[in-house]
């Protein structure tokens, strides 16, 4: 009971701050087309570009972020980065050039510290035996904002392709202001630490960490799977309209319901299911059923078989919050926000390396060069991806649980 308001409040963050990613994702193959005139797949490269740039930022920054908050609370650390997230929003809604979107995802980046620092504050109240579930609800409530994102930016594209961005920002410092007045800090003299720069850094953040038993395979399995999931907010926008015709609307929808299929399968089915099956075969189980949506997305060609697809690749979230429970329970609680930065910054590196694995995988393919079109080759690379998580888990040893956790 003393835990509920505060986790309240930190999914709720996740809502809103997924909202306002999920809120300009139908727009892009637009904005990027208006900006600099180029064609859908150029469009798609760029867009590549962008996440790319915004990914690097988050690689460099996130360890020092989740050091900051453990050394001085997570508190000011989800603040200040909800205020910068908003400016950021704003000077992506009246940038005219695509220079002026490159600066705005570098200063996103940077400040992009919501999510690991709100499953620091997470690992902070759950006991060992409550991190995978809680997760899992951190999974739920982005699914949740992903739903009313998307739908929502399709929406407000007919009022042109800034109108997202504009509404992105108002909830990103709405947001920040409630945070103000309600959120509690969770770092105490008991678990907080000094900030050490050799720790702050992602490598020496790795280094540190590494040392605990079984982390460094599990991180790699969290580094491939995060590229291969990556081909859900990396092209479908471009997907769906080089295979099916979906314009913004129909985009956003898509999107809103995936997201829905996501809270609904993290919110509800996740506890049960990890009750019932463990968070190991949790993931083995996620890690196929992903394989299976990705290769029957490879190469279908019907939009409403797509989205008839959708519950079974919602199904295959679970792979991620059991991974996630797994590492959680192997460090301390002084360590929790170095671990959750470090994740953030594997992550991070996958996000850097996937938009140019997808987005170009995806110009090929659809581009005058390739012996045929298919447009649904990025998500074949993504099958073969995860078949290589599944061979690399299995041969994983269980991760000894931390004595201070």
């Amino acid at each position: 009971m003393q835990n509920r308001l505060p986790l309240t409040f930190i999914l709720i963050t996740v809502v809103i701050d997924s909202m306002g990613i999920g809120l300009i994702l139908p727009v892009m193959p637009d904005l990027i087309q208006e900006v600099e005139g180029h064609d859908l797949g150029m469009a798609a490269v760029w867009g590549g570009i962008l996440t790319t740039i915004f990914a690097a930022m988050q690689f460099l920054f996130s360890p020092t972020v989740g050091n900051i908050s453990d050394r001085f609370g997570r508190r000011p650390v989800l603040l200040w980065s909800l205020v910068f997230m908003s400016l950021d929003y704003v000077l992506m809604a009246v940038a005219g050039t695509i220079w002026l979107l490159v600066i705005g995802r570098i200063i996103g980046g940077i400040t992009a510290a919501t999510q690991s620092t709100a499953a620091a504050y997470v690992a902070d109240i759950s006991t060992p035996a409550e991190k995978a579930v809680n997760f899992g609800r951190i999974g739920a409530a982005f699914g949740i904002g992903f739903v009313f994102g998307p739908m929502l930016g399709g929406v407000l594209a007919e009022f042109g392709t800034r109108a997202p961005f504009w509404a992105a920002a108002v909830l990103a410092g709405a947001n920040a202001i409630f945070g103000y007045f309600v959120l509690p800090e969770t770092v105490t003299d008991r678990i907080r630490r000094k900030f050490e720069w050799r720790r702050a850094n992602p490598l020496g953040a790795f280094k540190n960490i590494g040392r605990l038993p079984g982390l460094k395979r599990l991180m790699l399995i969290h580094f491939v799977y995060t590229i291969a999931f990556f081909v859900y907010p990396g092209v479908w926008a471009y997907f769906g309209v080089a295979r099916f015709g979906w314009g913004p609307g129909m985009i956003g929808l898509s999107l809103g319901i995936f997201g829905i299929g996501i809270a609904i399968v993290q919110g509800f089915l996740m506890k049960p299911l990890l009750d019932r099956i463990g968070e190991r075969r949790a993931v083995i189980l996620g890690l196929g059923i992903d394989t299976l949506a990705f290769g029957i997305l490879g190469f279908i060609t019907n939009g409403w078989v797509a989205l008839a697809l959708i519950p079974l690749t919602a199904l295959g979230s679970i792979a991620g919050p059991a991974l996630h429970g797994i590492m959680a329970r192997t460090a301390s609680d002084d360590q929790q926000g170095e671990l959750q930065g470090l994740i953030a910054s594997i992550a991070a590196v996958a996000t850097i390396i996937a938009p140019l694995i997808v987005t170009q995988t995806f110009y090929y393919f659809t581009s005058d060069r390739s012996p045929f079109y298919m447009p649904g080759a990025p998500f074949l690379v993504s099958a073969l991806l995860t078949i290589g998580c599944i061979m690399v888990f299995v041969q994983t040893p269980r991760p000894q649980k931390s004595r201070a956790s």
